[in-house]
């Protein structure tokens, strides 16, 4: 939505398709946007919890965090296993963040200029 409609209209009065626009102007330009749409559906996706539980009824079936959960019994809990599992758990999503964070800080600076 935030595409100038005016950048469109110039790449179809040079003889764009519509595809052509689309592939070599619009979808770079989105990619900022949908960057950030994938690092946040994948931490929304990696931390569920409530869905897998209900879903799952085998224990090789269980997400990481419905494991890690598991390691809080009702009298007692091992703390030590459950924060390195709460370590690991958090790896990959830290990975995807710094990879994407290139991405992140172009939107929100593009996002910035008022032009």
């Amino acid at each position: 939505m935030g595409i100038p409609r005016d950048l469109e209209d110039a790449v179809r009065i040079d003889g764009a398709s519509l595809f052509g626009t689309y592939f070599r102007i619009i979808l770079p330009l989105s990619k900022p946007a949908l960057a950030t749409l994938t690092i946040f559906t994948f931490m929304g996706s990696w931390r569920a919890f409530m869905w897998p539980l209900i879903v799952t009824n085998s224990m090789e079936m269980k997400v990481l965090p419905v494991m890690i959960a598991s390691f809080q019994g009702l009298y007692s809990t091992d703390w030590h296993l459950l924060m390195a599992a709460s370590l690991i758990a958090l790896v990959p999503m830290i990975v995807v963040f710094i990879f994407g964070q290139r991405f992140f800080v172009e939107g929100i600076r593009l996002g910035a200029i008022k032009g």
